[in-house]
């Protein structure tokens, strides 16, 4: 292993403590992280330890847990408790995962693009994806959803079953059916979820845009299949693959 001097370690092991404690840092932290070799060397090393990743915009250092194995990974508890209803239950932590994952990819038009195609999303269109994506999943057998959570790790049935659950209230004049009111609080739950996280902002008129923490979050991992096994070409490419056999 390559030897450090005392200064360096130091230098980097107070920036990691700042990570650890805060979870970002600031622009002194990235040009330091990105002009210092050894510094960066330092503080991956550190990450790598506590199963963690650091990543950079122009402005901010993050420090974002890899796996759940990570002590710096939110707990499914601390989600139920602080997010969801009383008595919440492992679906409706899916259901939140999966509609997180519907929006983040409405931002983008394909499973490689850099760039968001889109600046923002208002909450009945992000409802009405949900819908698009809960249809498709619909459209396959019981056996082949029960392959497809194995591969994933997500319960698709259960997905379905709780967003289709909120379908229980009828329609009243002049306002939006019951069920969609249901489901656009669960979707607001979500994105309040989300604001927490830095991942979102709200900018008003019922719609949100992603931040620079979540744009570089989704470069990074949810485009890269070492990490995300296929999720978004999965949930995403339904559609894609009609398209293709229409063209045909």
């Amino acid at each position: 292993m390559r030897d450090y001097s005392e200064q360096k370690v130091m230098q980097a092991f107070q920036l990691y403590t700042i990570l650890a404690r805060q979870g970002v840092a600031d622009a002194q932290a990235v040009q330091l992280y990105k002009s210092d070799d050894e510094i960066r060397a330092l503080l991956d090393a550190f990450s790598r330890k506590v199963d963690c990743v650091i990543v950079l915009t122009s402005e901010q250092l993050f420090f974002i847990p890899r796996t759940k194995l990570s002590p710096f990974h939110v707990s499914n508890d601390w989600i139920k408790r602080h997010y969801l209803r009383s008595g919440a239950t492992n679906s409706d932590l899916y259901l939140l995962y999966f509609v997180s994952l519907v929006l983040f990819g409405s931002f983008y038009d394909s499973y490689h693009t850099q760039e968001p195609t889109r600046q923002f999303l208002a909450m009945d269109e992000w409802a009405r994806l949900v819908q698009e994506r809960i249809d498709q999943l619909k459209r396959h057998d019981a056996e082949q959803l029960k392959q497809w959570e194995q591969e994933f790790s997500y319960n698709w049935s259960v997905i379905i079953e709780k967003w289709e659950a909120m379908d229980d209230i009828k329609e009243t004049a002049k306002r939006q059916s019951g069920a969609t009111i249901s489901r656009l609080s669960f979707l607001d739950t979500a994105r309040r979820f989300l604001i927490d996280q830095e991942l979102l902002v709200d900018i008003g008129n019922h719609e949100v845009t992603l931040t620079e923490k979540a744009k570089t979050i989704v470069q990074r991992f949810f485009m890269d299949v070492e990490y995300n096994r296929g999720i978004f070409e999965f949930i995403y490419g339904f559609e894609r693959e009609n398209e293709d056999a229409s063209d045909q």
